[in-house]
């Protein structure tokens, strides 16, 4: 089994998820008592976030890329950044390390492409739906259309996520909204939902929707299992 390093706390209410799944998934495989070999560096969300509102991306990813260095030196053998958002910086935090970081959007893209989703509606951070770096990614490596919600929508579900979900509070009305957005582009015709953001799977599940509905700190957790267990 190799080392799995984790960059949490981004927030931890998304990212204890991340232990939670590898760890089950680990005893599954493995059987007995069997857990995950991890090495965890969690940081404080609240000082990240600040950094996020300033446009201050240098220094969040000087933070993160140190960390992954720290967990290299510990042992990891394979790291996750466990926040969506934070792939905006994965170029710059994989050349700091010599080991492998799995991006959160291949693993999405995997298993959009394993249940012949074509268009998908990508909900994230402001900053995930507006930035290219995440649907870019998906339409050049995956050939998926990637649609994403309107500006006004954008700010509402950024807002939930910031005032809400990273604080571990989960309101029905906010469930109400985003599944009100959703339904506008199922009717508009996409065939799949990405939770664009780890927090998002906290407030609307599967059974939310009569398409896919992709998890993504599920999936990203499933996939580090799976490299660490070859």
């Amino acid at each position: 089994m190799k080392t799995i390093g984790l960059i949490g706390g981004m927030s931890w209410e998304s990212s204890i998820e991340y232990e939670r799944t590898i760890n089950q998934a680990v005893r599954e495989r493995l059987g007995g008592s069997t857990s995950a070999d991890l090495v965890v560096r969690s940081f404080n969300f609240a000082e990240l976030a600040k950094l996020q509102e300033s446009g201050d991306w240098a220094e969040i990813g000087r933070r993160l890329s140190k960390a992954a260095v720290d967990l290299e030196n510990s042992g990891a053998e394979v790291i996750l950044i466990c926040a969506n958002t934070m792939h905006l910086l994965f170029d710059e935090i994989q050349s700091a390390v010599g080991v492998p970081i799995l991006h959160v959007a291949d693993a999405a893209g995997d298993a959009i492409i394993a249940k012949d989703v074509k268009s998908v509606l990508l909900l994230g951070t402001r900053y995930t739906m507006e930035k290219p770096f995440y649907a870019a990614r998906l339409r050049q490596k995956f050939g998926l259309e990637v649609l994403v919600p309107t500006p006004e929508e954008q700010a509402t579900i950024h807002e939930i996520i910031y005032s809400e979900l990273v604080r571990g509070i989960i309101n029905p009305d906010s469930h109400a909204v985003y599944v009100e957005i959703c339904s506008k582009y199922i009717d508009k015709g996409v065939s799949g939902i990405i939770a664009g953001c780890t927090e998002i799977e906290l407030l609307i599940k599967q059974e939310d929707f009569d398409i896919p509905l992709f998890a993504t700190a599920n999936l990203h957790a499933i996939a580090a299992v799976n490299h660490a267990l070859v």
